[in-house]
């Protein structure tokens, strides 16, 4: 019996030592609101006020502050979009880890040429969670510093078009790891994406349009994926350098219009695939240079300038089952030495024939014109382009191609795109 009553005691006692711990927690976890009328009226009341698990629900108003520190794992969460007014100082600066911000408008955020102030800046901090704000005029956007495992969704970032010194990007990482960046549009911004030391990010779904400089901007930035993202009317398109590991499907690059404009530049990338893209209406679509075991697959080249331009230090670079469509010109290079390889590619300038049926022609196509070589030298030419002698120009190149290194002639080009 006395075993009996000491077993059910003991359990008991494991109960409410197991429930008391669970209750003091959850009465820990409290909602603080701010409202200009209330008893909590800014928001630096409410972080001094705020614990570890703490929701700071701002209330809709103006509210303008000096810098607001966030030192400890809570969730802002705008409510009718209160409007944050920053200065000469940004606004959110997030030490802590794991804090969630939602629902914000952030406004008004001074240009400076020694500092990197923006609207919402994460330092050294882990899993934080940045959804659903709209950010206007705040020089940088969002920008993350030493982060790991954060992400950035949903999100309106608009800049105001300065000059490239007093505009800052507006999704900034640097020296982060395992990000995802998802569903935002950024304009009006230098760059309207922009990686460096960065690894193993995400960047899905994401529109960047009409930014000064580029849509997308990465460097040192290894095993990162870019799918399903729209790159439209950039000052000089996407540049993705010196990173390897990377993976760009499903994009779009198109209107990226200018002498030193690119749908997509390429430099010194490494061990990484270009697939099932659709670049149109670029001065150059594709730009690579020290490209090395680079798989372009499966994408759409329309309307471009100039399709592609791959340089002769190119290694191991493929070309494969692209679809080349009304472009001035399909493919450039700096070298008869040139190794870079086409295959199963579909040309519409391609004049061939398929005896057997196939599908594929039975004759090569030798995608670079001599005229392109003209105009890369002489660029006034170019007024040519339409004109008869350019036809001769072309019709001598199909009997005897003189341009076209060996290896990049497409030895079986596709009669017709599949989806025809």
């Amino acid at each position: 019996m006395r075993s009996e009553k000491w077993a059910r005691g003991f359990a008991l006692g494991i109960l409410i030592a197991g429930w008391v711990p669970a209750q003091v927690a959850a009465q820990a976890r409290r909602s603080i609101a701010v409202s200009p009328d209330s008893a909590v009226s800014t928001i630096h009341v409410a972080l001094d006020r705020a614990r570890d698990g703490d929701t700071i629900r701002i209330l809709p108003g103006r509210y303008q502050e000096p810098e607001l520190r966030v030192t400890r794992r809570v969730t802002i969460l705008g409510q009718g979009w209160p409007v944050l007014v920053g200065g000469d100082h940004q606004v959110l600066t997030v030490t802590a880890d794991s804090v969630q911000i939602q629902g914000l408008e952030i406004r008004g955020v001074t240009a400076s040429s020694t500092d990197d102030r923006a609207g919402i800046k994460v330092l050294d901090a882990k899993g934080c969670r940045i959804e659903g704000n709209h950010l206007f005029d705040t020089f940088f956007g969002i920008y993350l510093s030493r982060v790991s495992g954060c992400a950035v969704r949903g999100n309106l970032v608009q800049g105001k078009l300065a000059s490239e010194v007093f505009s800052g990007n507006a999704i900034h990482s640097w020296s982060s790891n395992d990000l995802v960046i998802e569903g935002n549009v950024v304009r009006g911004h230098r760059d309207g994406i922009y990686f460096e030391f960065t690894t193993r990010a995400q960047v899905r779904g994401n529109t960047s349009t009409g930014n000064l400089r580029y849509g997308l901007h990465f460097m040192f930035s290894n095993d990162c994926t870019y799918e399903r993202n729209t790159f439209v009317d950039n000052g000089s398109g996407v540049a993705v350098m010196y990173s390897k590991q990377v993976t760009m499907q499903g994009n779009r690059f198109a209107d990226n219009r200018g002498g030193a404009s690119y749908g997509l530049l390429l430099k010194e990338i490494t061990d990484s695939r270009i697939e099932r893209n659709i670049f149109e209406r670029n001065s150059v679509a594709l730009y690579g240079e020290g490209t090395n075991r680079v798989g372009i697959v499966g994408n759409q080249f329309l309307e471009n300038g100039w399709a592609v331009e791959i340089m002769g230090d190119a290694d191991r670079t493929t070309f494969q089952r692209n679809r080349f469509e009304g472009n001035s010109f399909d493919v450039s290079t700096n070298s008869v030495h040139a190794s870079s390889q086409f295959v199963e590619n579909y040309w519409d300038r391609y004049t061939g024939y398929d005896l057997d049926g196939d599908g594929y022609g039975d004759v090569p196509f030798a995608p670079v014109r001599l005229f392109a070589f003209m105009v890369q030298r002489n660029p006034p030419a170019l007024i040519l382009l339409r004109s008869f002698f350019v036809s001769v120009l072309d019709a001598a190149e199909r009997v005897a191609p003189v341009l076209t290194p060996e290896a990049m002639q497409d030895r079986r080009p596709l009669m017709r795109w599949p989806s025809q």
